[in-house]
């Protein structure tokens, strides 16, 4: 006897649910990495790490990832009006966990430029295993409002989006 199809959304009687990673979205040009020790001040009750950690973990790699191009956001910031970059929309899949004293790989790359934003990638990786994939979209703000990306961090994006 064979089981009937299951309806859209349910799973077949005797079959487990198994997550298939997807691809957020297209490889970015080029990939910047930021390599960092799990902690256990990162990880929660179950020894794995807590998922808004990763969130800061992608913070820092987005600011290494400016710092390499030589866009200095402490100078950005105290310009007048101050300019800063700030994340408008994030989706993030969790694909993996990490466990206390992983050594993890932040890779960060732009996918896109527009007039007053960033379309970024990010992925968490371990070794080959990506754990974490999230697609950023950053806006530059002064005065809490959005503004045209200045020339020169624009002309520095341009200049190395076709390779680092």
């Amino acid at each position: 006897m064979t089981a009937a199809p299951a309806e859209p959304g349910q799973q077949q009687p005797g079959r487990r649910a198994r997550l298939t990673p997807r691809r957020l979205t297209p490889q970015p040009l080029a990939l910047h990495e930021l390599t960092l020790r799990i902690y256990y001040e990162d990880t929660d009750f179950s020894g794995f790490v807590y998922h808004a950690n990763y969130l800061r973990f992608m913070e820092r790699g987005r600011t290494e990832w400016l710092r390499g191009l030589g866009i200095d956001q402490h100078a950005a910031f105290a310009m007048s009006p101050p300019l800063a970059f700030v994340v408008r929309r994030m989706t993030i899949d969790y694909l993996r966990p990490a466990r206390m004293d992983d050594l993890v790989k932040v890779e960060t790359g732009l996918v896109e430029m527009g007039g007053a934003s960033l379309d970024l990638t990010q992925r968490v990786r371990r070794g080959e295993d990506t754990l974490v994939e999230a697609n950023i979209t950053v806006a530059c703000v002064a005065g809490g409002r959005p503004v045209r990306l200045p020339r020169l961090i624009h002309e520095v994006l341009a200049a190395r989006q076709g390779g680092d």
